[in-house]
């Protein structure tokens, strides 16, 4: 195995997630041993096709697909623990058992049913631009549980703490108090019934549970491989995504270190997924949105419909401004463009290689949002290509015109395109350059 195996590897999203990282992260899983989520929760969402079937993952490690690979949810995560069940059981009903190959950390938080309530009121309660578009699956409200520190429940209490009981009714009878003061009602929040469910996930969950931070370090000094898989996009990172219509995690890598206990040095590739143009789902500035036919194009030639939510997706040119921006806070190594057949047929394809703001030219994205919302797309227009790219197997036997689209992205972004996706399947996906020592496309057929 290469050293770049060794080593272990990150996938993540460059934008506002929907990049292709379940793809990306299941082509990578025969070169690593232990697949890692380590931010986010439910909201996030990884489409992985194998042949016929597609299966849509919300918190399970996309390792899980491959047999003998274990999947990890780290202390970063969030936890939903009955849509970790739904999703355990989904799968064993498609033939496929985690038993014995999933791993969750004694550190994870889990998400219970007020989180989701209180994500819900808030977000109705919001009007307008105050609106941040959220999945209201609970995750934001249950990172503030985590930072205020006596709200919080985590896994470790699941299995092992005999005053669990009392503590989520303290819990619930201050949320109920608090949630009525701020939207005029509690939503029949129950504290038994919110008890019941926390029963169900420790006879289904406990056996999973354990210090996986240790069990990382002990995979890394018996030599195996790690990847880890994060979840949302950079754009969405509470630090250094489009505040505030962001998530409450860190995104990329930087966040690997707190969200799985294992210290970046340990991480020789830093591969960002992003498609061949952008789309967001929700609420916030979209510097290159396309609110005309062509957008529309995008979104019924790509199925940009999210997985979590099922809501249409926002659509528009590739972004090289956003993207080398994260491209650089990252420390990406390489690039996985995705969806580079749906733009397909296109006359003419648009890159965004600078911004506008009040008559100013900028090369980065502002801080502020409100900023961000004024700001003008320098848009460069480059001939696009006919041919259906789906059959093709190697970047060289790409349309000229398409290689160069890819050539220039690489030049604004500053960083190599790796990998290429021309469709969903595992072999629709061309690959070049020190890469192809981790990702063999013929032997991911036959998995």
């Amino acid at each position: 195995m290469a050293e770049t195996a060794r080593r272990g590897a990150c996938v993540f999203g460059l934008t506002w997630g929907d990049e292709g990282k379940g793809k990306i992260v299941d082509l990578l899983c025969p070169a690593f041993d232990v697949v890692v989520r380590f931010n986010g929760g439910a909201n996030a969402g990884h489409t992985v096709r194998v042949g016929s079937e597609s299966f849509a993952l919300h918190l399970l490690p996309t390792g899980v697909l491959r047999p003998g690979h274990t999947g990890v949810i780290g202390p970063g995560v969030v936890v939903d623990p009955i849509q970790l069940i739904e999703e355990i059981d989904g799968l064993a009903k498609r033939g496929i058992d985690v038993s014995g190959r999933l791993l969750i950390s004694d550190r994870a938080h889990l998400v219970l049913p007020y989180h989701k309530l209180e994500d819900q009121l808030s977000e109705q309660a919001a009007s307008g631009s105050t609106r941040i578009g959220t999945t209201a699956r609970g995750i934001g409200p249950c990172y503030a549980d985590k930072m205020k520190r006596s709200n919080a429940v985590r896994f470790i209490d699941l299995v092992g703490d005999s005053d669990l009981a009392d503590h989520v009714r303290q819990i619930v009878a201050a949320r109920k108090g608090m949630l009525t003061a701020l939207y005029g009602s509690d939503g029949d929040l129950d504290a038994e019934a919110v008890l019941q469910d926390i029963a169900v996930a420790k006879d289904r969950l406990a056996a999973y549970v354990c210090d996986t931070t240790s069990y990382l370090h002990g995979v890394i000094h018996s030599g195996k491989a790690i990847l880890f898989e994060g979840a949302n996009g950079m754009l969405l990172d509470v630090d250094h995504g489009t505040y505030p219509f962001v998530t409450s995690s860190s995104t990329g890598p930087h966040g690997l270190a707190a969200g799985a206990g294992v210290p970046l040095t340990q991480v020789t590739r830093l591969i960002g997924t992003t498609k061949a143009y952008t789309t967001r789902v929700g609420s916030g500035p979209f510097v290159t949105e396309l609110k005309d036919a062509r957008g529309d194009r995008i979104r019924e030639a790509g199925h940009e419909y999210g997985t979590t939510t099922g809501r249409p997706r926002r659509c528009g040119w590739f972004d090289s401004v956003a993207c080398r921006y994260t491209a650089r806070i990252s420390g990406v190594t390489d690039i996985a463009l995705m969806h580079l057949d749906t733009l397909s047929g296109f006359d003419e394809v648009g890159i965004c290689v600078a911004y506008r703001l009040d008559g100013e030219r900028i090369s980065a994205p502002p801080a502020s949002a409100a900023q961000l919302e004024r700001v003008e797309p320098v848009i460069e227009l480059v001939p696009g290509w006919q041919e259906d790219l789906r059959a093709i197997r190697r970047f060289e036997d790409l349309p000229a015109t398409a290689r160069d689209f890819v050539q220039r992205i690489e030049s604004l972004v500053r960083a190599p395109v790796s990998i290429a996706g021309v469709g969903p399947d595992r072999a629709q996906t061309l690959v070049r350059g020190p890469i192809q020592d981790l990702i063999n496309v013929t032997e991911n057929q036959a998995v």
